[in-house]
């Protein structure tokens, strides 16, 4: 019997090769891509409401804080607006908000183009809105954990707001200088603070001070997907926090928001 050429047995495996393997491969790889993943608050009920009081009791921060009503208005605003996040977070590590997280079943708009399912003007949105990017939730929940290990107390939380909030490298504020002034003010009291404490050690401040590096990659809009929309629905926290730290002003245009 005739051996096969070996362009005819070339021409067989692909022949075999059936689309449909190429398919699963792209499904496949999706579903293992873990940035498409999104979750939901396990106990909504619960931890949403703890979540407000964290929240409120940022707004009470910022308004007790005189320095911050010298800045211009529009200076206020921008602070508000790209700092109440980092603000949030820190705060959930100081009222010791954990919270336990539910997987949402999403399919994506390619998998259902793959497959030929019906795709709607809802589905679109839905797929975009509904649940929180896991990989977010997942480096906030790994910073709440490296802040409980190190055991920060009051005086330290407060010292790490003030130089969350006082940001100079935030491009287009008016008053950077004053800004930069009020941050460096912040780190130093943390610093005599942590010296003070820890006989002149200041390893413990270097490792605080450093922490704050994750919060650089939180964000805002997985904040209020996870925390905030299923009480409050679709609310634009920016003007949220704006109109009620800053009721005579009108700067939500400054950038877009969750």
């Amino acid at each position: 019997m005739a051996s096969q050429s070996p362009e005819k047995s070339r021409k067989c495996q692909c022949e075999t090769s059936h689309p449909q393997s190429i398919l699963y491969q792209i499904l496949n790889k999706e579903e293992q891509d873990e940035t498409r993943w999104k979750v939901a608050l396990r106990t909504p009920e619960v931890t949403c409401m703890r979540a407000s009081e964290v929240l409120l009791k940022t707004i009470t921060f910022i308004r007790n804080l005189p320095s911050f009503y010298h800045l211009p208005q529009e200076d206020q605003a921008l602070l508000v607006q790209q700092c109440w996040a980092p603000l949030f977070v820190l705060g959930l590590a100081q009222e010791w908000v954990n919270f336990e997280l539910k997987e949402i079943s999403v399919p994506s708009l390619l998998k259902k183009i793959l497959l030929n399912q019906s795709l709607t003007d809802s589905d679109k949105v839905e797929n975009s809105s509904l649940g929180a990017s896991l990989a977010d939730v997942q480096k906030m929940k790994n910073f709440l954990e490296k802040v409980w290990k190190s055991d920060i107390c009051a005086k330290e939380y407060a010292y790490l707001k003030g130089i969350i909030l006082f940001n100079p490298e935030l491009p287009g504020l008016r008053f950077r200088h004053y800004v930069q002034t009020l941050q460096q003010e912040a780190q130093r009291t943390l610093m005599e603070f942590s010296s003070m404490m820890y006989n002149r050690n200041l390893g413990r401040f270097a490792w605080i001070l450093g922490l704050l590096t994750s919060l650089k990659a939180v964000n805002a809009e997985t904040i209020a997907e996870l925390f905030f929309r299923p009480i409050l629905g679709e609310v634009n926290l920016n003007e949220l926090l704006l109109e009620t730290l800053l009721p005579s002003t009108h700067f939500w245009h400054l950038s877009p928001s969750p």
